[in-house]
């Protein structure tokens, strides 16, 4: 297919600003991809990405009989795209095109399919399945849009490149999981690894965290050691509903899944499980489950230990560009939910909290030995 230089304008002016930096990411990871025989989707130039930048965004700024337009574009062609959906002919992308198709696209997974011919942008159908690495951009609404890719084993949530809100702009730090005191959630969220690691099992702690950030709730979620109590002298009792014995749906999945992790049953069944303890989350007090995720309780009040004091600073970090790190009272980190999983993790600090806010904040906190003091790690932009 021959291509030529796109020659509009785009009039959406942080779109220009973030294009260099989304090319860069695609070809350095493409790049690295290179002797990796997994298939890869193509990379955009800096035109193309600004022009799909501008476009998305004017729409989402468009209502459809009163509805606010909701869809993902993905860029490749449709031989790249598995069993696609194709239409009788190619339909050069504009915002009311893009208003007018949103409502068909909505349901998650579903992407409409845009290439480019002779220097226009064209959308030729809708596809279910994409290749790694491959461009996408997702409207959430009116004015916020979020770049991603899709991992290379196939599984799991997306990988987000950046994050546009009107004017501000946020490009998410490739450096992020290099902290040493990083949680493991993080680093596999931010994805930005050695190909080695491309290819790890799934981690389900990202999937339970997506789970609790879509149903909108706000609710708690803790990661205590297998093997020890000790994390009953931050809870509460009698706690309101225990779970007896620990429910191991989940950990059987994931101790069984060796090749069947590629194949649809068995990601149908793990995401069944994992929604089975997101959903708890949303029950007011907090699901806790260990690290072998075996469910253990929901609806628990966490409390103070009695060997312990009351936390009294944190330090507060976003995995985005330019993000400065903060030191302050876990009270200014958000409400009840936020003050009582600093303190759990304060006082028992081989555990891990996950926070999620009606507000759409996601929260990591965990201890940090090397600052010597409880870290949360605000990470919704990773989530979107």
């Amino acid at each position: 297919m021959e291509s030529r230089t796109i020659t509009s304008e785009p009039t959406y002016k942080a779109a220009r600003k973030i294009a260099p930096a989304i090319e860069r990411h695609f070809k350095h990871f493409h790049s690295l991809a290179a002797d990796n025989p997994a298939e890869l989707g193509l990379t955009p130039d800096i035109q193309t990405i600004e022009t799909l930048i501008d476009l998305a965004f004017w729409a989402s700024l468009r209502r459809e009989e009163g509805y606010s337009p909701k869809f993902t574009l993905a860029f490749l062609p449709p031989e790249s795209a598995g069993q696609p959906l194709l239409f009788g002919h190619k339909i050069k992308l504009a915002p009311n095109i893009l208003t007018k198709f949103a409502s068909a696209v909505q349901q998650p997974g579903i992407h409409l399919g845009v290439c480019l011919e002779d220097g226009e942008l064209y959308v030729w159908g809708t596809t279910l399945a994409i290749p790694a690495y491959c461009f996408v951009l997702e409207v959430i609404e009116p004015g916020l849009l979020v770049i991603k890719h899709r991992r290379v084993d196939g599984f799991g949530k997306f990988v987000n490149i950046a994050i546009l809100k009107g004017d501000e702009i946020k490009v998410v730090d490739e450096n992020g999981s290099t902290l040493s005191d990083c949680p493991n959630i993080l680093t596999s969220m931010l994805d930005f690894t050695l190909p080695s690691s491309w290819n790890d099992p799934v981690n389900v702690l990202v999937q339970l965290a997506a789970s609790m950030q879509a149903h909108k709730r706000g609710g708690i979620l803790l990661v205590v050691p297998s093997g020890s109590d000790d994390w009953l002298e931050s809870i509460i009792q009698p706690i309101s509903y225990p779970v007896s014995p620990a429910f191991s749906g989940l950990t059987d999945l994931m101790i069984h899944q060796g090749i069947e992790k590629y194949h649809t049953p068995w990601q149908e069944k793990l995401r069944r499980a994992v929604d089975t303890i997101g959903g708890l989350t949303s029950i007011d007090g907090a699901t806790v489950i260990n690290d072998k995720h075996e469910l253990l309780a929901f609806g628990a009040k966490i409390g103070r230990s009695s060997k312990s004091t009351r936390v009294e600073e944190i330090v507060v970090t976003e995995p985005v560009v330019g993000c400065s790190t903060r030191v302050i009272h876990p009270a200014q980190n958000g409400g009840t939910r936020h003050l009582s999983a600093a303190q759990f993790v304060f006082d028992q600090k081989d555990a891990i909290a996950l926070v999620a806010s009606q507000d759409g904040r996601f929260t990591v906190f965990a201890w940090s030995p090397v600052v010597n003091m409880v870290h949360a790690h605000q990470i919704d932009i990773l989530l979107l």
